[in-house]
């Protein structure tokens, strides 16, 4: 391991933050030290062991029992990713309180004795919808060029990147806060762009607020090509790689590009991310550890990733793949990680903190234990509407019109969702027709109401055999499964083009967006008469109660048996689920979404009911 000191003694002079060894050591910052390798923490010593652990993938209620959990297994950091989705969903809408209170999620943290390492895009990856992008960015700049030079886009990255730091300087550590680095955009050496005077104006808006009291860094994949395209000058070069790769060999590809200095894993996966569709993803625990061990050892900084994963609640989880790959995210971010979705340690959460307790001072905090889970029974859910009801349509809509051609998502400012296309049947068609469209994710195709088959971006499906002649109207039910999050594909429009009946193109769609973000619409309907089991007449709203005595637990709600849906409880919505493709199963529901008394469960199932009508409350999740 000793040929890592040897990458160290080649003489490049860096820019960033050199060490003036005259430091007044009770000042606060936070710096690297080239001569010896090594950062310093107010100007001592200090090698950092973080966990990765987004604020806004478990609720606030949440945020401070994950962190003290981190602490008591031995971190002294945490990572966290800024979402600029999620502070900014429309070009003149911002959140910045409440669930998407960044600022007291760094406060909490370093009130939990834990440092920050702060990383704000523009561009995030996380699995998360756009990776961390606006989908609005495809609506105002149709021809945008997202992580580039694109001036329009970096108009609208200065303006949330200023907007953000403003509120973040008080917490550097210069100023005395927690946050001790900050990220320069995200793994962009795997970008095909590789664009150097965009990674410059990053660097330059971010550093106009940062300065020196916290240190610019990248993180990239452990390739000479990632960190060659990703590394940009007077920000430190970090890399990421996982348990399966030797450290020893792979540090040195870090020091071709930080000849000195301390060595660092800024993403270190204690697990790994799973589609729908895939075996849930483990890594063993002696991978992780023995891995761990090493780098510690070496006197690298580590952070794990993830630690704590949480959940997509809602439409938030993204997409991998490209043109011809598409593979959406499941619910769940487990991840395999030391701290499950629930927030319960592992037993490689305890492995772990072994590994630690080796090198680092352990904190004088209570160890955690698992937390028990409601069992709250089996739930009868009731039809209360059908979807393509002309009066359901209207009321949960978003917009409705008529057009030439059928309108992206984007176009109709819907950034997650359901879109409905309709249009009467061009005359003279052929029996049996063919009726071709490209859909960007997912689509439920209907001939006068009727389901006729699906169409699938994942399965490569573009066309379907329609057999009635008579015919007289078809609609297409699209649903945005998640916008890609990695990858050179970063424009990904939603929805439905090039659709054709016998090859002759289709024109006048009346065309209908669903968010589905208010549900309070179907509060006056009750319960009707159904009798489908399989849905060929369109999805279906479905609702139960559940009682709860006393304190409400963590739980999970498992749909086995049905199809395709979204549930709602208390008006939150929880997530997909998919268990006839999984490998989830069940969802994860917050105690805090929960109350003492009557609960209201909503469901939007879009392809199968069960005869039953049964889901059940359990208290162990099914993940794989």
């Amino acid at each position: 391991m000793w040929i890592l000191f040897i990458f160290a003694l080649i003489g490049i002079t860096s820019c960033i933050n050199v060490v003036d060894p005259s430091i007044n050591s009770t000042s606060y910052g936070f710096e690297v030290d080239y001569e010896n390798n090594q950062f310093l923490l107010d100007g001592k010593p200090f090698q950092y062991v973080s966990g990765s652990f987004h604020y806004f993938r478990t609720p606030r209620a949440y945020w401070r029992d994950r962190l003290r959990k981190m602490r008591a297994g031995g971190l002294n950091a945490v990572s966290t990713y800024v979402e600029w989705n999620l502070h900014q969903p429309q070009p003149n809408i911002w959140k910045w309180t409440d669930e998407e209170d960044v600022v007291a999620f760094l406060k909490i943290a370093q009130e939990e004795d834990l440092y920050v390492l702060l990383r704000p895009g523009p561009y995030i990856c996380a699995e998360r919808d756009a990776g961390g992008l606006p989908p609005w960015l495809l609506t105002l700049v149709p021809d945008i060029k997202l992580r580039t030079n694109d001036t329009r886009y970096l108009s609208y990255v200065e303006t949330y990147l200023n907007t953000l730091l403003e509120q973040v300087e008080p917490m550097l550590r210069g100023n005395g806060g927690p946050v001790i680095m900050v990220q320069v955009e995200n793994e962009y050496g795997s970008f095909h762009a590789c664009d150097t005077a965009y990674k410059e104006r990053l660097r330059d808006i971010i550093s106009a607020h940062v300065g020196t009291k916290a240190l610019l860094y990248t993180t990239d994949g452990s390739t000479e090509s990632a960190l060659k395209c990703g590394k940009i000058p007077g920000v430190y070069a970090t890399i990421d790689f996982g348990a399966s790769s030797d450290p020893v060999a792979t540090f040195p590809v870090m020091r071709k590009f930080e000849p000195s200095g301390p060595l660092v894993n800024s993403e270190y996966y204690s697990g790994w991310l799973t589609h729908w569709g895939e075996v849930f993803q483990r890594v063993p625990i002696y991978r992780v550890t023995k891995n761990l061990k090493t780098m510690l050892a070496m006197n690298a900084s580590v952070n794990i990733y993830m630690f704590y994963g949480g959940t997509n609640f809602g439409f938030t989880a993204g997409a991998n793949g490209g043109e011809n790959e598409f593979s959406p995210d499941i619910t769940s971010y487990d991840y395999d990680a030391p701290l499950t979705e629930a927030g319960d340690p592992t037993d490689k959460y305890f492995a772990i903190r072994d590994i630690i307790a080796q090198f680092l001072p352990m904190p004088n905090i209570p160890l955690p234990t698992v937390k028990p889970k409601g069992d709250y029974g089996s739930v009868f859910l009731a039809p209360i509407a059908k979807f393509l009801d002309k009066d359901i349509l209207k009321e949960m809509s978003v917009t409705a019109g008529t057009y030439d051609e059928p309108p992206t998502f984007e176009l109709l400012s819907l950034g997650h969702g359901y879109v409905l296309y309709e249009t009467d049947f061009p005359t003279g068609v052929n029996d049996p027709a063919v009726f071709k469209a490209t859909v960007n994710d997912r689509a439920l195709v209907y001939v006068d109401d009727y389901l006729v088959g699906t169409l699938s971006r994942t399965l490569k499906i573009k066309t379907l055999i329609i057999q009635n002649p008579y015919a007289k109207r078809i609609s297409v039910l699209v649903e945005n499964q998640g916008h890609l999050n990695f990858g050179n594909l970063a424009e990904d429009w939603k929805g439905m083009w090039k659709a054709t009946i016998d090859g002759k193109k289709i024109n006048n769609w009346n065309v209908t967006s669903f968010s589905l973000d208010n549900i309070q619409p179907l509060d006056k309907y009750t319960t009707i008469n159904y009798a489908n089991e399989n849905l060929i007449n369109g999805p279906v709203f479905l609702r139960a109660f559940v009682n709860i005595e006393g304190e409400p637990l963590d739980t999970y709600i498992d749909p086995t048996g049905w199809g395709k849906g979204i549930i709602y409880i208390n008006g939150n919505n929880i997530g997909r689920y998919w268990p006839t493709v999984g490998p989830q199963v069940t969802l994860y529901v917050p105690s805090v979404w929960l109350k003492t008394g009557e609960n209201e469960i909503i469901i939007f199932e879009t392809e199968y009911i069960p005869a039953n009508r049964k889901m059940k409350f359990v208290t162990t999740p099914k993940l794989g």
